[in-house]
């Protein structure tokens, strides 16, 4: 495949991205700090695409840079996920498909931080594989340790992360506003 096919494929990748999450362009530009009318010449094929513009877009969507230029090798069920590296956080994609749920996993470093809540749409459910996890959530502060879980209104503000006393690893799911994830428990003797 030329460079061209590749760059001429990446405006209809970009926008049924966008659309698949219910995304709308100005919300992406919101986020990406990209303009309204470039996003929209890039994903009608007007403007050519370049790592400038890219990389706040992969950023937007949680997704690696591979995703909105090339797609990926179908076949395999396994998630080859890579690891991408947000603010110190090291997430691994364990969804491949854009939109609707996605699923984390995500190592925090031990480091003690001031809570910097923050809202947006949508619905997150956590579950803690190792160490222990600081929520912060509106009124809310808990700490969850190996084998909890919580579920919440991302339009709720919130924040999470390390306690400051080692690492902790965890699986995060996030959904668009209105999907939520259901933990069902067997009852006490069952």
């Amino acid at each position: 495949m030329t460079t061209d096919e590749v760059l001429a494929g990446v405006g209809p990748r970009l926008r049924q991205m966008r659309k698949d999450r219910e995304v709308t362009l100005a919300a992406l530009s919101e986020t990406t700090g990209i303009s309204v009318s470039t996003l929209s010449r890039l994903e009608s094929g007007l403007r050519k695409p370049s790592l400038e513009l890219l990389l706040p877009i992969a950023r937007a969507h949680h997704v690696a840079l591979d995703e909105l230029v090339g797609t990926p090798a179908a076949g395999d069920p396994r998630v080859r996920s890579k690891p991408i590296v947000m603010g110190g956080r090291t997430h691994w994609p364990l969804t491949r498909q854009p939109g609707g749920l996605q699923a984390y996993k995500v190592l925090e470093p031990n480091r003690r931080q001031e809570p910097d809540l923050r809202t947006h749409e949508g619905y997150e459910w956590l579950y803690v594989l190792s160490g222990k996890l600081r929520l912060v959530l509106g009124e809310h502060d808990v700490v969850l340790t190996a084998g909890e879980a919580a579920e919440f209104d991302t339009r709720v503000p919130h924040w999470f992360g390390s306690t400051g006393e080692g690492p902790v690893e965890f699986l995060s799911l996030f959904g668009p506003q209105g999907e939520r994830m259901h933990v069902r428990a067997r009852p006490k003797g069952a």
